[in-house]
């Protein structure tokens, strides 16, 4: 199955950020959650990085010229609206020449409480032999992300998929790696977590990362 690497198993500053967007006393400054989200994703960046492409190539500097490692990949950022937008936004601070796509999908609820994953539209360029970023903060039953790649197969087949969410649960990773198997896919998570509720949220979680970054909705 996919590759998985899970950023709470080590000590890092990356483990605050978590800390602070899970704490309660913490998370209804909305401020401080979205950049939390953008800080994280930023590290998750770096740390991506080390795993792409790079070819020496020549620097003209004042006095001389540098050799330098540089990526050839061409990256395509696409995000599930509307959490994902800080963390989307940290990965651009770093992969500043990175390509965009933005997927509108949400939960649409049934009288009994059970839903469906609603897609709506993706705006965002061919991914055709591209490096393709996958961002949504959390990944629950896995559902709408396994969605969202296969909507985006539809402009393209990319070269490498990275599959990016801060909070996962166990069954919505293992689902994830079950559904889009093993070739050209990576995850990289926050944290793991045990717990899925019969409504699907995620135990202990955060809540809802939508909410937390930019106010309730109707």
């Amino acid at each position: 199955m996919a590759m998985v690497h899970i950023f709470g198993e080590q000590n890092s500053v990356f483990n605050q950020f978590i800390a602070e967007m899970r704490d309660v006393h913490v998370q209804n400054d909305l401020m401080r959650f979205r950049r939390n989200l953008e800080r994280c994703g930023e590290v998750m960046a770096y740390e991506l990085s080390k795993t792409l492409s790079y070819t020496p190539r020549q620097v003209p500097t004042p006095l001389g010229t540098a050799n330098m490692q540089l990526s050839d990949d061409v990256l395509v950022l696409a995000t599930i609206l509307r959490a994902g937008l800080p963390l989307h936004q940290g990965f651009l601070n770093y992969f500043d020449r990175a390509e965009n796509a933005f997927i509108s999908a949400y939960r649409k609820y049934n009288k009994d409480g059970t839903f469906r994953i609603q897609f709506e539209h993706i705006s965002g360029p061919s991914i055709e032999g591209k490096t393709l970023v996958l961002i949504d903060p959390m990944l629950a039953t896995g559902a709408s992300m396994v969605l969202a790649y296969k909507a985006m197969l539809e402009r393209g087949t990319p070269s490498h998929t990275h599959i990016v969410s801060l909070i996962a649960s166990r069954d919505g990773m293992e689902y994830t790696r079950r559904q889009l198997g093993s070739e050209g896919i990576t995850l990289w998570l926050g944290a793991v977590d045990d717990e899925l509720t019969v409504k699907s949220y995620i135990v202990p979680g955060l809540g809802d990362a939508g909410d937390l970054a930019y106010g309730q909705k109707d």
